[in-house]
């Protein structure tokens, strides 16, 4: 098949659905499809880049009304055989256009891929309207895939079951360190000593993944003896949530007033091979989304292709493959004393760490990029012989 990717965001840029976006491609074309890359221009790069494994083409303009004329055309000139959107508002700017799916005539069939179903902006107090312009593009689409079990829940009521898929993401960030690696190396190289507690925190900072919860757990910990630290791995905001900067302030604020500096411990920006390095030197990886851990966040499956120990909070919904205290640790949301009574207790036992690891090792295997990409390509080969 000749397939269309659509997306508000692609690396350079730094976002999970650009990455996703990368990640999805290269597995599309090892399987033997062929993939363009349609996404916005941009000042320091080429307009077209034949590069391996996808084509990239950066000739959007930007995402207001005109963005689909633009798409629609770009395909019909490269003969695509399907257009996948990867949906998710801000990686868009929050502009509503790319809502606005075209009618069915003049256009291959188009999939939406929701990473979420927040909402764009239309205009102050717009309240259900923003609402019904998510909806809209989920009923005007010809597939849906959605990456997680609760927007599956919100949307199954309001789509026909035979359009509507789940597949998962998989994880951006491979297990591979540089080659010189040694983990009591990269560990020296924070300040960690051998007894010392690392935290891995991995992603960016905004509020729906509990930084504030995160730095007064760590806070406990110090006051209770505990000889921990936390490492935050990974860029502080993304290209396409800029509003996330005044919650990073906010953020280092709260680590001054906890005199906490010291023991915070910073990456930066980095490459996957020194994010795979850092995520291998901590001891336990704690992740306290207040909205409860879901299967859309690529900064668990990171964690659990690296075979972490991981804290984090339980879901909103029932998912199965999570279990206390085999796949992972779960504490309630907004809960800094459950999030230190949780580390204490690995820290404390040896053999719970090692099941945790072995647990988190073992549900990855369910996150490959070789299946999500058959599962993908079986819902677009679905709709071009007219299955769906």
């Amino acid at each position: 098949m000749r397939i269309g990717l659509v997306t508000g965001e692609y690396p350079p840029d730094r976002g999970g659905v650009g990455d996703f976006t990368k990640q999805l491609g290269k597995a599309l074309v090892d399987l033997g499809h062929e993939v363009h890359v349609i996404t916005k221009r941009s000042p320091s790069t080429d307009l077209t880049q034949h590069t391996s494994p996808a084509t990239v083409h950066r000739t959007v303009d930007d995402w207001s009304w005109r963005c689909w004329k633009h798409i629609v055309a770009l395909a019909e000139d490269l003969d695509l055989d399907i257009l996948d959107v990867q949906y998710q508002a801000a990686a868009y700017r929050m502009h509503p256009a790319i809502n606005l799916v075209p009618r069915p005539q003049g256009r291959p069939p188009v999939v939406v891929t929701f990473h979420d179903l927040k909402v764009p902006y239309l205009f102050p107090k717009a309240g259900p309207l923003r609402r019904r312009v998510v909806r809209m593009l989920a009923r005007r689409a010809d597939a849906v895939i959605v990456t997680n079990r609760e927007d599956h829940l919100r949307l199954e009521e309001e789509i026909d079951s035979h359009k509507l898929k789940l597949i998962p993401i998989g994880s951006n960030i491979e297990p591979s360190p540089p080659a010189d690696y040694e983990r009591e190396a990269e560990r020296a190289h924070w300040g960690i000593g051998p007894d010392d507690v690392l935290l891995g925190y991995f992603g960016f900072l905004n509020e729906s993944k509990g930084g504030e919860e995160l730095i007064r757990a760590l806070h406990l910990l110090v006051e209770q003896d505990l000889p921990a630290h936390l490492l935050k791995i990974g860029g502080r905001i993304g290209t396409s949530d800029p509003t996330n900067r005044a919650y990073a302030e906010r953020i280092d604020r709260l680590i001054a007033d906890l005199a906490l500096t010291p023991r915070v411990h910073w990456t930066g920006y980095a490459s996957p091979k020194q994010v795979s390095a850092a995520l291998l030197a901590a001891d336990v990886c704690v992740l306290p989304y207040r909205d409860g851990v879901s299967f859309r966040r690529g900064t668990l499956l990171a964690c659990l292709a690296h075979g972490r120990a991981i804290v984090t909070t339980r879901p909103s919904v029932p998912l199965p493959q999570i279990r206390d205290g085999e796949t992972m640790l779960l504490v309630e949301p907004r809960d800094p004393s459950g999030l230190a009574e949780a580390v204490i207790q690995l820290a404390r036992s040896p053999e719970l760490q090692t099941r945790l690891e072995a647990g988190a090792a073992s549900l990855a295997a369910e996150f490959t990029w070789e299946r999500i990409a058959r599962r993908t390509a079986a819902v677009f080969d679905g709709l071009t012989r007219g299955d769906l």
